[in-house]
């Protein structure tokens, strides 16, 4: 079963970085081509964020599995951050009246929780694609 969820953990990092890539692409476009906001920003950055839920889920349940080491505190500090910052444009722009919403709080969003997630990855010694 460990070994399952280290698997899993590790190989979810390519959806959520395939998810990432997509929504601030497609908000980079949004945003460029000044189209309205539509539904398929919000499913990229909800499908985005959700991964990244289910990658700390993942996490989780590797460290109570015992696969904790002190080296994975700066992993596990990067990745809560990307969840956070991934979640605030999602929540905001849930709320906001559909003619205040923007394509560029998604994309920020998308940006800088690809950063910490790249961070993230490499505060354990592993390459983002390797």
């Amino acid at each position: 079963m460990d070994n399952f969820l280290f698997n899993a953990h590790s190989g979810l990092r390519y959806i959520i970085l395939l998810f990432g890539v997509l929504t601030l692409g497609y908000s980079i476009y949004g945003a460029i081509s000044a189209k309205p906001y539509d539904s398929r920003i919000r499913i990229l950055a909800s499908s985005f964020v959700g991964s990244i839920h289910l990658q700390l889920l993942l996490g989780f349940a590797l460290i109570l599995s015992g696969r904790f080491q002190p080296a994975l505190i700066g992993h596990i500090f990067m990745m809560i951050l990307a969840a956070a910052v991934g979640q605030i444009p999602v929540s905001i722009m849930r709320r906001r009246p559909l003619e205040e919403k923007s394509y560029t709080p998604h994309g920020v969003g998308a940006l800088l929780a690809l950063g910490f997630i790249v961070l993230g990855i490499r505060a354990i010694g592993r390459t983002v694609l390797g």
